[in-house]
């Protein structure tokens, strides 16, 4: 294995964190190498248990999770959006979310992000503004209001 093969490459890579197969490859061709041997290094760091979609997926799912960068439909997009598919994002996002309460996630994240935050004595702008930020991570706009109302 020379220091340039697409072996030592994707060994290289995995040692720095785990990676989806879709995105192995990308960086692979990225680098020139040709996708017989994409696929043959795929395969081999398959065998030797460094590359594993469903592992990767639980990983990823549980870390955009627990730091509230994605809940729901959010996170599914994101899982899919690293090359993961649709079977197995779900699997991952709901094993993710069975470990962790969304509603005490998002008090949480208000907290930290917005601990000033008064839903009561905010005008439209500012209550806008704390709403679609957690929208955008994929929290239902019902669940949102209905935590940012409760007395604290």
């Amino acid at each position: 294995m020379t220091a340039d093969s697409p072996l030592a490459a994707a060994l290289r890579l995995l040692t720095l964190r785990d990676r989806s197969e879709q995105d192995l490859a990308g960086r692979l061709r990225r680098k020139g190498h040709d996708e017989a041997a994409i696929a043959a290094t795929l395969q081999r760091c398959r065998e030797f248990g460094y590359l594993d979609d469903s592992r990767f997926a639980r990983q990823r799912a549980k870390g955009l999770l627990a730091s509230g960068r994605a809940v729901g439909s959010r996170l599914l997009t994101e899982l899919k959006q690293q090359g993961i598919d649709e079977q197995t994002a779900r699997e991952a996002a709901a094993e993710a979310s069975a470990e962790i309460d969304p509603d005490q996630l998002l008090t949480e994240l208000l907290q930290k992000r917005f601990a000033d935050f008064r839903y009561a004595e905010a005008d439209e702008r500012q209550r806008r503004r704390v709403i679609q930020y957690f929208m955008r991570r994929g929290f239902s706009l019902s669940r949102v209001l209905a935590i940012l109302k409760e007395e604290r």
